[in-house]
């Protein structure tokens, strides 16, 4: 029996009707839903540390708390030098990870005769806060333990301020923002906010940038009280200009590709920049993965740092 007109013109609406639904749920809820998840939900990525302490490493560390400029409650662990102090190193960790991610670094650190501070971040681990921004807001968060180790604990300078992935970005734009560090550790940061997210959905959803990375853009710097174009770490680096930067990247890294360390790296001006290239596959496992050729640079970029004012 053919369908009468009628009844084709009630077929074609029911249908514009929900394509125009599956639009709005496709473009409106699901960025706005993905972004929610990103900046407000609690995740802790397994850890080879899981269940680990400074103990665990024969260092012997003091509980700590202070606050961000911004008044984010935060915790983490002061490990001193064990004789005359070269200096002071901020351990920044990654994304959905907490401060016992960077035990290794602190052992390494504290080897080198350095202080060391390592915490959480807001919204992760200890520490309070109910928002991440993947760099923007932490930064503060590494500004307020540069400001509790110089002033409370009276740690040496330079100051050298050390993070992996989201911890590199919040380390470099702390760096941007004030003076007091004297010098960034960066392994495997992104280039900037909105190419991060672009690329990420790509790899991870195979999603093109128009329109739903544009959308989650938008969406998280939202909620993080950011505009998009304030993170970007290429302009970080612009500003930190002329201290000097280690950029570390991973060979097989498909989240953070060394292609973008050797931007960065082209970008800072300093003499004592160097540039750190590991073999490996795992975003963020450059110290885990070829300690030995790690250390060596770390070593020698240090020797580098002039010691601040």
């Amino acid at each position: 029996m053919p369908i009468s007109p009628k009844h084709k013109r009630i077929i074609r609406r029911w249908v514009l009707i929900l394509g125009v639904l599956l639009s709005c749920f496709l473009f409106g809820f699901v960025p706005w839903f993905f972004t929610h998840i990103l900046t407000r939900g609690r995740f802790h990525y397994p850890d080879p540390n899981d269940g680990k302490s400074p103990v665990s490493y024969g260092l012997n560390a003091l509980w700590v708390e202070f606050s961000s400029p911004d008044g984010i409650p935060l915790k983490g662990w002061y490990v001193p030098a064990a004789s005359e102090e070269r200096g002071t190193i901020i351990l920044c960790h990654g994304l959905n990870r907490t401060r016992i991610e960077m035990l290794p670094e602190a052992a390494f650190a504290h080897e080198l005769g350095y202080d060391v501070l390592l915490f959480d971040f807001r919204h992760h681990g200890q520490s309070g806060g109910n928002l991440t921004t993947l760099g923007y807001q932490e930064r503060l968060d590494v500004l307020g333990a540069v400001r509790y180790a110089r002033g409370e604990l009276k740690s040496a300078r330079p100051v050298v301020a050390w993070g992996i992935s989201m911890g590199a970005a919040a380390a470099l734009m702390a760096a941007a923002d004030s003076a007091e560090i004297d010098a960034v550790i960066s392994d495997s940061t992104f280039l900037s906010f909105e190419d991060t997210a672009i690329h990420h959905l790509k790899l991870f959803l195979h999603l093109p940038g128009f329109p739903i990375a544009y959308e989650v853009i938008h969406w998280a710097a939202w909620r993080g009280n950011f505009r998009p174009a304030d993170l970007d770490l290429e302009k970080a680096v612009d500003r930190i200009n002329p201290r000097p930067i280690l950029f570390v990247g991973v060979e097989g890294d498909r989240r953070m590709p060394p292609a973008i360390a050797r931007t960065l790296y082209v970008r800072a001006s300093s003499p004592a920049k160097q540039l750190l290239i590991l073999p490996g596959s795992r975003h963020g496992e450059g110290f885990n993965q070829a300690r030995a050729q790690y250390e060596k640079s770390v070593r020698e970029f240090l020797t580098r740092v002039p010691a601040g004012k």
